[in-house]
Parts: structure tokens; C-alpha cells; sequence
């Protein structure tokens, strides 16, 4: 009796509907199992081996004919439909069996597809075990009523039993694949949310940033045309700049690459809160050589919190510190200006998502001013150069 280890056959408590068909075309093509369910139902032929020999009348082949027109809706039913009701299937071909012993013995080969099929169509091992030991006793029970010879009773009760056992072990296998593609399922879904997410985040923190440059320069340059059309000039010339820099920025943020280290993004913050009319105040006494990602978070933590000075602060003096302390590294930013809201916007909260996925901490206090406390474990940190940022 061959394997059977369909996806047909295996259970599915979903809510489909009962009949719904799909072509059988469809099945063959499955490269679970393609042709097997042509191949296996050969192995009704031992059904006819008792007529065959025993030199049946017309009437019992008659009575075999519809016999195995039945089982053979019983059996491609399982593959055919879409939900099909299993249990029932396989309890038709054990009462089919039950029907035709009597008349011929062959039909122990009801109790073997039954017994074979079943593991499939139920859920857990334990369905399976003592859905065999009913197919098993109920083909023991009529061998010993109908004082069957031994060879048949073994087939009606004792073989499709070894099979069954058998097959159950590929049913587990089977569902626990299922449960493995599933899971992969949902992790490819929830890899496909989490880069959506950080495109989303990373868009953000690009445009946001380099829109307010922009606009902050397009706006000196509006009021020194007049004045000094010199300033103005290359005051323009710097928004040419950034607005290119603004693309491969773009660019970058899509291929995951776009932080150009924590050096270059501290350094353009000083610069772009001078333009603004801050005061900065760097004090990085002692900026270490980062792992990659701990770089590219505080990277993007400086250059979001940068942008909320510039746009909403209305400060007058930043300070800006990065230290390492106990294995860890921490970021400071805090202004004297207005303070701001509670509330967290999506750059605020795209940087702590950003900083608690590395098992950092993210702490804001606008008490006076806004004061933004970024600390991230580092396994290694190496001293790299000494001084504050020019």
C-alpha cells in the first residue's frame, strides 16, 4: 500500500464551503504528489482478485461494479474538494468494506485505503491512533463473524493497521511543515512591514532634515539679495548642494546605505544649527570608532533631533555630547528654547523605535528647553581620535 501524503487529505478546520471543486488538472500538476492518486488507486485491483478466482455471477459483479464506483467518488473526493469532510470519506470506505465482505473477501482493501487515508484527515496523532484501532476492530469483528480464513482476517484488521501506523508518522511530518510554511509566511510578511517601516522612517528623517536646510537658506538668501547679493549667492549655490546631496540622500536611504558616519552627520548639525543662528556647543571629548548599526542610529538621532531645533526650538544655544560610559555610548542633545509637546511625532518615534531595537534607551525631558538622552549598549569601543568637531 503506497504512502499517501497529500495536502488533500490533511485536516483543515477553516470555514470553506464543503463542495467547492477544483479541476483535476490542478491536482495532477501538484508537485506534492502529481500523478500518485492515479497510481495508488491501482491498488483497488486487489478488489477484484476474489471474483476473479471464485468465478463471481453477474449479479455480484454487478454488485462489485457499483462498489467500486462508489469508493472511487469516496477517494478522488479527497483530492477533488477544496474542504472535503474527510472523516466522512474514510467512514464511507470502511462501511463499503463492512457491505461487500461477505460477498467478497477483496474488500479488506476498503479497510486499507481507510486505514491508510486516515492520519491525513484528522488533526493530531491521537485522532489517528484510535481512528486505526476502530478501522482495526471493526475489520477484526466481521472476519471472526463471518469465519473469514487467516490470511483475510490479517488484511481486514491487522494490515491496515501496520499502514496506518505507518502513514501517521508522514502526517505529522506533513503538519509540521505546514506549521514551518506558515511561519515563514509570516515572517516574509513581517520582514516586508519592518523595511516598508524603515523606508517610511529613514524618507523621513532624510527630507525632513534636508527640507528644513533648504527652506532656512532659501529664506537668508530672500533677505540678503538686497544687502549682500554676494551672501546671497552662496547661499544658493549651498541649497544647489544640498539639494543634490538631498537625491543621493533618496538614493541611499532606499538601499539601506545612507548614513555617511556619526563624524560627517555631528559635523553638518553644527553647521546647520549656525545658519540658523545657534550657538552650538560640541563637546565630544572623546568620539569612539562605533559598530555599524549603533553609528547609523546615532546618526539619524542627531540629524531628527537637529531638525526639531531648527524648526520648533526657537533655541538660542544647543549643546551637543557623546561619551561612553559603563560599555555604552551616550548621546545627548539639549537646547534652551521653547520645549515642545509630549506627544511623540513620527520622527520621534521612529528614532525610538530605531534605538530600542538595539536594546538602547531613549529618554526626552522638556522641563526648560528640550533635552534628548540616547544611550546604546556597545560590545566594543575603541577609542578613535580626540577633540571637539570643527
Amino acid at each position: 500500500m503506497p504512502i499517501i501524503n497529500s495536502r488533500q487529505l490533511d485536516h483543515n478546520p477553516s470555514g470553506t464551503r464543503l463542495f467547492q471543486l477544483r479541476p483535476f488538472r490542478s491536482i495532477l500538476k501538484d508537485r506534492e504528489h502529481g500523478w500518485s492518486p492515479l497510481l495508488w488507486v491501482a491498488y483497488l485491483g486487489f478488489f477484484f482478485i476474489d471474483p476473479v478466482m471464485s468465478h463471481a455471477s453477474l449479479r455480484l459483479w454487478r454488485l462489485d461494479g457499483i462498489a467500486t464506483v462508489v469508493f472511487l467518488c469516496l477517494y478522488f473526493g479527497l483530492f477533488v474538494l477544496q474542504n472535503p469532510r474527510g472523516i466522512v470519506h474514510i467512514g464511507g470506505m470502511v462501511l463499503l468494506g463492512v457491505l461487500m465482505q461477505p460477498w467478497n473477501q477483496g474488500a479488506c482493501t476498503f479497510f486499507i485505503f481507510a486505514a491508510a487515508m486516515l492520519p491525513f484527515c484528522v488533526a493530531t496523532q491521537t485522532a489517528a491512533v484510535l481512528g486505526l484501532v476502530t478501522i482495526g476492530s471493526i475489520g477484526a469483528l466481521e472476519g471472526i463473524l463471518l469465519h473469514v480464513g487467516g490470511w483475510t482476517l490479517f488484511y481486514s484488521a491487522l494490515f491496515p493497521v501496520i499502514i496506518g501506523a505507518g502513514n501517521t508518522f508522514f502526517a505529522e511530518r506533513n503538519r509540521i511543515n505546514r506549521q514551518l510554511r506558515r511561519a515563514n509566511e509570516e515572517i516574509e510578511n513581517l520582514a516586508k512591514v519592518a523595511e516598508r517601516e524603515r523606508i517610511a522612517r529613514d524618507l523621513h528623517d532624510v527630507l525632513g532634515h534636508t527640507l528644513s536646510v533648504i527652506t532656512l537658506k532659501s529664506e537668508l538668501a530672500g533677505k540678503l539679495i538686497d544687502r549682500d547679493s554676494q551672501a546671497a549667492r552662496k547661499e544658493i549655490s549651498e541649497v544647489e548642494q544640498i539639494s543634490r546631496q538631498a537625491l543621493s540622500d533618496v538614493r541611499d536611504a532606499i538601499r539601506g546605505y545612507r548614513s555617511q558616519g556619526l563624524v560627517a552627520e555631528l559635523a553638518q548639525a553644527k553647521t546647520t544649527l549656525e545658519t540658523a543662528g545657534v550657538t552650538v556647543q560640541c563637546d565630544a571629548a572623546t568620539t569612539m570608532k562605533l559598530p555599524a548599526v549603533q553609528e547609523s542610529v546615532l546618526s539619524l538621532a542627531v540629524r531628527e533631533a537637529v531638525t526639531n531645533v531648527v524648526r520648533h526650538a526657537r533655541a538660542r544655544t544647543c549643546r551637543m555630547r557623546l561619551e561612553q560610559q559603563n560599555g555604552s555610548c551616550r548621546l545627548e542633545i539639549q537646547d534652551d528654547g521653547c520645549g515642545a509637546s509630549n506627544s511623540e511625532g513620527n520622527g520621534l518615534r521612529g528614532m525610538r523605535e530605531r534605538v530600542e531595537m538595539l536594546g538602547g534607551t531613549l529618554s526626552r525631558n522638556t522641563e526648560a528647553g528640550t533635552r534628548l538622552t540616547i544611550t546604546l549598549p556597545l560590545k566594543e569601543v575603541r577609542p578613535e581620535y580626540e577633540g571637539c568637531l570643527n
